[in-house]
């Protein structure tokens, strides 16, 4: 016990005598001293105290051949205490002020990656996932040839992927809600921006219930037309999906709402119609 008390009274006063000569810099050593004292703390991951060494150096050595690094290493010191933003900020102000020099690249995808990693749970606003698909793309057509390209398209990917799962809940909610013209255009809108979504089979059904639902909500003018729809829609839907688990629904979805158009048209001239129609919801990819 008492050597371990001994070892702690050691360490506490070597933390303070450290302390105190880091004080001291910060108040008076030159800026020669901070620099070669911040890049130690840098290497040493102490990246709060070289921060405020570096903060102070920005301005004192902006003329001088120190201020690249220091504004690399300044960058690093956000990103490696986890404040993305600043660090993104920070990082594509590097590659601005410094676009030929050989960190460039690697800032500009930092820079994006920063933001990347800033890209909130898709159950909230995504401002800054689009703003890091910007930066990313901007990445590999700045530097196509790029090792990092592949690593950009990857993240690209994922949150494409967050995004598309955001307006499918959107959709089902609208669903949920009965907002069936509001949950069609977004289901449409998904097969538009997303056409290899996980989620096209269920989509496509869902169009066909909303459709449906829609058209039987509708004043007596606008019916004819949404059910027509929803039948064109169960077309599209069985020619991709003809086992799909949902078929026996849609298949009761598209006989009902054949029969309400046989109820105003009458049989041949409802096949007419359907035959010339031009309406469309989604064509698949040949």
């Amino acid at each position: 016990m008492k050597y371990r008390a001994i070892f702690f009274i050691a360490i506490s006063l070597l933390l303070t005598i450290s302390s105190c000569k880091f004080q001291r810099l910060v108040k008076s050593g030159s800026a020669d001293e901070k620099y070669e004292e911040a890049v130690k703390l840098y290497n040493k991951k102490d990246y709060s105290r070289a921060l405020q060494l570096f903060d102070q150096l920005a301005g004192a050595m902006r003329a001088t051949d120190k201020a690249q690094k220091i504004a690399y290493y300044y960058a690093f010191c956000y990103y490696n205490q986890k404040d993305y933003t600043l660090a993104s900020y920070y990082f594509k102000r590097y590659t601005n002020n410094y676009p030929n020099a050989p960190e460039s690249e690697e800032c500009l995808f930092m820079s994006a990656y920063c933001n990347y990693l800033n890209s909130p749970e898709f159950t909230l606003d995504q401002t800054i996932t689009y703003e890091a698909l910007k930066e990313l793309q901007l990445f590999t057509n700045t530097y196509p040839t790029s090792k990092r390209v592949s690593e950009c398209n990857d993240l690209i990917d994922k949150l494409r992927i967050k995004l598309e799962n955001k307006d499918y809940r959107i959709a089902k909610l609208y669903f949920r809600m009965d907002d069936y013209a509001a949950a069609i255009q977004v289901l449409k809108n998904i097969l538009k921006e997303y056409p290899d979504t996980q989620h096209k089979e269920e989509i496509l059904f869902l169009v066909i219930k909303s459709y449906h639902k829609f058209a039987k909500e509708s004043i007596f003018e606008k019916q004819k037309d949404r059910h027509t729809k929803a039948i064109i829609a169960y077309n599209d839907f069985v020619a991709q999906y003809p086992e799909s688990k949902f078929i026996a629904e849609a298949s009761d979805l598209k006989e009902r709402s054949k029969k309400e158009l046989e109820s105003v048209y009458g049989k041949d001239q409802q096949k007419a119609k359907l035959e010339g129609s031009e309406i469309q919801l989604y064509k698949p990819k040949k």
